[in-house]
């Protein structure tokens, strides 16, 4: 799988810089990749970024009708990806033929993650999108309707490791998204907590991005996180 509890969000349509950065990287942070690379470069990209990084976690966010989504990750398991997920709001049929495309692969498939609600978002955000404006509660419905259906964790906001640990068990993976470190803006997420708390918190792994690919020495930046959690 991966040694890295932390996995750096490369967001960038360009190949020569994910690649790049990737390789600044390796060993110091697994490398996420998400749909503006994929959109931009496709399968052959991944690959190019995953034998820089070693294992990925390809954030693609899958939701449709289960038949496509099964279909879609049937599509991508070549690329051998440690991480995959899918949209919890796609609902138990979804997640369910997700699982089930995953584990054609066996023993090497991705780990399957579904997504409860993004870090952009708040109470205001889910009212006005006609779900339950408690977000905690939201992501806490969705990540039991994952788990029930096989996914092997979620991804999930800083303020709700604690309780989505409680709920599912020391087995479930919470990736978690929204960290940064004391040293670093907040940028455009509105649910954050830094490293160490969120790992104290019960955070499986981290996704950290501009906090380390907008530094002016990345793999400086994920040694510097990478001591924070270590200390």
């Amino acid at each position: 799988m991966t040694d890295t509890r932390v996995f750096c969000a490369i967001d960038t349509a360009d190949t020569a810089r994910a690649t790049g950065l990737a390789g600044q990287l390796k060993g110091l942070a697994a490398a996420k990749i998400g749909l503006e690379f994929f959109m931009a470069n496709g399968p052959e990209g991944v690959r190019q970024v995953a034998a820089a990084a070693g294992p990925i976690f390809l954030d693609l966010k899958l939701h449709d009708i289960p038949n496509t989504v099964a279909g879609a990750v049937t599509s991508l398991l070549p690329l051998k990806p440690a991480f995959l997920n899918v949209h919890a709001a796609g609902g138990p049929a979804m997640m369910q033929a997700a699982r089930a495309a995953a584990d054609k692969a066996g023993a090497a498939r991705p780990k399957m993650l579904a997504v409860t609600v993004l870090t952009s978002l708040d109470a205001g955000d889910l009212k006005k999108t006609g779900q339950h404006p408690d977000t905690l509660e939201q992501v806490a419905r969705l990540a039991l309707l994952a788990k029930e259906q096989g996914m092997d964790g979620v991804v999930c906001g800083p303020t709700e490791i604690a309780r989505l640990r409680q709920l599912c068990g020391p087995d479930f993976i919470l990736m978690v998204p929204g960290i940064r470190p004391s040293w670093a803006e907040a940028n455009d997420q509105k649910r954050v907590l830094t490293p160490r708390a969120a790992i104290e918190a019960g955070a499986s792994y981290l996704v950290i991005g501009r906090p380390i690919t907008g530094a002016a020495d990345p793999a400086e930046a994920a040694r510097r996180i990478n001591a924070e959690l270590a200390a």
